[in-house]
């Protein structure tokens, strides 16, 4: 299932900033915008599946539900 964030670009210098909006700790750079853009994909999978596990490893019984909000 594909899921919407929202991705934010700022160039400073010779450099692009980026990250995710509503996922803290989702950041990265890149020379080019395409550069960055690619760089917060992959910042994006990797965090997303490391929460996933961290929180499978840590807790049992767990109830798990998918969630909508219309912000």
């Amino acid at each position: 299932m594909k899921k919407q964030f929202t991705a934010v670009y700022k160039k400073t210098g010779k450099w692009y900033s980026a990250w995710v909006e509503e996922v803290p700790g989702v950041n990265t750079q890149g020379k080019t915008l395409k550069e960055a853009r690619e760089n917060l994909i992959d910042a994006l999978k990797i965090t997303i599946e490391t929460n996933r596990l961290l929180t499978s490893r840590a807790n049992k019984g767990l109830v798990r539900e998918e969630i909508a909000v219309s912000v």
